[in-house]
């Protein structure tokens, strides 16, 4: 009989192996940040084709993944230095050069060279934003108060508020509306609807971020019914409700910079009288 062999047992480690590299909790909200770099690419070779509101799409696609991404970052404790810069330069080519872009092909090339001014200066402004947001995260921590405001208009809103013409136009193919079509190609009417959204976005406006922003009790049931009427009317009506919220949204500034102020006179007036107790207490010991 031929003897048995005996089969060698191989050793198994007696730990897995370990990769080397980030959690897939960093990497998420760049891969979100990279498709929002991508739909604003593909926003400007939309423009390019003439499909204006395939290129508008794309934008607003790239507007609420750059919503998503920085939330999901913090949820999942993300946040990298790396991402935040990803983030703004992906937000430089979607919301700075994809609507500066669409909007002189769409009606400021008429223009020639002049035309191109209006464009880029609202790309400028655009970049400017964004590197006075990355460098104010490097600064001093600003007083409490001034958490819940942006400084200037961010970034996806101008770019909401630039295409508002275009919004127009693609509302006025829809209705039959010649007059308004013709004024929301005019290019003085986009020139100067660009060059004020430039100027708002560099501005020094406290802007309500929504971030820590509280609803009274009494408005919690106005809000949701009118968020229902809105998203009907968007399905029913997108350019106009898009075109109505770049209106509403500019309404609101005022408001913001009226609550900027009142936070800013109570907090002065909390620390005036902390100063006023510390004096006095001092006084009284000597």
């Amino acid at each position: 009989m031929w003897p048995v062999r005996r089969r060698r047992r191989l050793k198994r480690p007696a730990h897995r192996p370990r990769y080397k590299g980030p959690s897939f909790n960093r990497v998420l909200p760049n891969v979100l940040t990279m498709l929002g770099l991508c739909a604003g690419l593909t926003g400007i070779r939309f423009s390019l084709d003439g499909q204006f509101d395939a290129a508008v799409i794309a934008i607003m696609v790239a507007a609420v993944i750059d919503g998503l991404d920085g939330r999901i970052a913090r949820l999942l404790k993300g946040t990298s230095r790396f991402g935040a810069e990803f983030d703004s330069l992906a937000d430089f080519l979607c919301f700075g050069v994809a609507p500066a872009f669409l909007l002189y092909l769409w009606s400021l090339h008429r223009l020639g060279g002049v035309g191109f001014i209006p464009s880029l200066m609202f790309a400028v402004c655009m970049a400017l934003r964004l590197a006075r947001f990355n460098a104010a995260l490097d600064s001093a921590p600003a007083p409490k108060y001034t958490a819940g405001f942006f400084t200037g208009v961010p970034a996806p809103a101008g770019a909401l508020v630039a295409l508002f013409p275009i919004f127009l136009g693609l509302e006025s193919r829809l209705v039959g509306m010649q007059w308004l079509d013709t004024l929301s190609h005019n290019p003085a009417v986009v020139a100067l609807v660009l060059i004020g959204t430039a100027l708002l976005l560099v501005s020094t406006l406290p802007v309500w971020s929504f971030k820590n922003f509280k609803v009274p009790a009494p408005a919690v049931l106005p809000i949701l019914l009118g968020t229902g009427v809105y998203a009907a009317f968007m399905l029913a009506e997108p350019w106009a409700a898009l075109a109505l919220a770049g209106v509403i949204y500019v309404g609101m500034l005022p408001f913001s910079t009226r609550s900027f102020r009142r936070l800013r006179g109570e907090a002065e007036a909390m620390r005036m009288g902390e100063d006023a107790e510390t004096d006095e207490t001092e006084t009284t010991a000597a």
